[in-house]
């Protein structure tokens, strides 16, 4: 075990020990076992608890090393109720190399880390297409891999999906070249609308309720599915109640749209939908059936730029934007073309020259 894993293996003996969860983690090879004064197993002949070490099937890595605490207390917790009971455990072994259990391992150690959304959309989605009764092998994570479109969003949210979980199963599996060139930031800068023309497509829709999800998109810069999310009761500030990000308050740009277009006045469409990608995927639908030209996400484009021209100041419109102030640098700063770029050079003598 190297320095770093053993490190953190007594970090987590110790935590163990100030509980008193009576229970620790022992390493044999490169596995980990839980080590206490457990029952005998059914059929041992035994009558008396004795010191057993329960076989978790999992490596001895930082992840592995998470789960078996966690499992450590839950063990603890059981056997200081009398609860415990080894047909917990021993009906698990004969499937422990198997891919679903592996993912239900790595699934139990991700639970407090990450939300149920992005679980759902950056691991069950990809684990979703491997054979869940096989063993866990290199060669099916990159049969599966192999399968997706190159150089897309998807692709590389399956090779770091694999990757996260051939860690955790201790594997090594090197994903860098498979990943190819897709990036946020790579995404080359679009022919964004300009203000007059989101106005003028705001006013050819005649459905009210998608007209509504259009001028909170625009004014807002809100991400596609933030539309169904949103409380206007401290208008002209929409409140973004649940998202990709959570809870944040948005200001509009300009204020003229959310006053003329009585953005205050909810009228989100009557449509069904569970997960945030449901609604996202109603939105995208609206605008593949409508003239424009663009997308909902060029009006969030076009916000971030509009903001960048009247110098809201960029950590401000991150937040807003309800993402880290990297992101924003680099993914819609990107959006400035040469145009936009122009523009602000022009606004900056323009400013210059009246304290001549």
């Amino acid at each position: 075990m190297e320095n770093l894993e053993r490190g953190r293996l007594n970090q987590a003996n110790g935590r163990l020990r100030a509980a008193k969860a009576g229970v620790s983690i022992v390493q044999k090879h490169d596995r980990l076992y839980l080590q206490a004064t457990l029952p005998p197993k059914p059929n041992s002949g035994k009558a008396d608890s004795y010191q057993q070490q329960i076989a978790l099937g999992i490596y001895a890595s930082p992840a592995g090393i998470s789960f078996a605490e966690k499992e450590a207390r839950k063990v603890g917790a059981l056997l200081a109720s009398r609860a415990f009971h080894w047909s917990l455990y021993i009906e698990k072994e004969p499937d422990t190399e198997t891919i679903a259990s592996w993912i239900q391992k790595f699934e139990e150690s991700k639970r407090q880390t990450v939300s149920i959304t992005t679980w759902k959309t950056d691991y069950a989605r990809p684990f979703g297409v491997l054979p869940a009764g096989e063993p866990i092998a290199l060669d099916t994570l990159l049969s599966a891999i192999g399968k997706i479109n190159p150089n897309t969003r998807q692709r590389r949210r399956f090779c770091l999906a694999f990757r996260q979980l051939a860690q955790f199963a201790g594997l090594e599996l090197n994903v860098d070249a498979l990943m190819g060139s897709y990036s946020p930031t790579s995404v080359q800068p679009r022919n964004l609308p300009t203000d007059d023309e989101i106005a003028d497509c705001f006013a050819r829709i005649e459905n009210p309720q998608w007209q509504w999800v259009y001028g909170v998109i625009a004014a807002y810069g809100l991400r596609d599915h933030e539309a169904f999310y949103l409380d206007m009761s401290k208008f002209p500030i929409a409140q973004v109640l649940e998202g990709k990000t959570g809870y944040r308050q948005c200001w509009p740009l300009w204020p003229e749209w959310a006053e003329r277009w009585q953005l205050a006045n909810i009228k989100r469409p009557n449509v069904t939908g569970v997960e945030h990608a449901d609604f996202g995927a109603r939105v995208c639908k609206f605008f593949a059936r409508s003239p424009f030209d663009f997308r909902a996400y060029d009006l969030r484009h076009a916000w971030a730029i509009r903001a960048v021209r009247l110098g809201l100041d960029a950590s401000l419109a991150a937040k807003q934007m309800g993402h880290s102030l990297a992101v924003h640098s680099k993914t819609y700063h990107l959006a400035l073309n040469e145009r936009e770029q122009q523009r602000a050079y022009d606004q900056l003598l323009a400013r210059g020259s009246e304290k001549v």
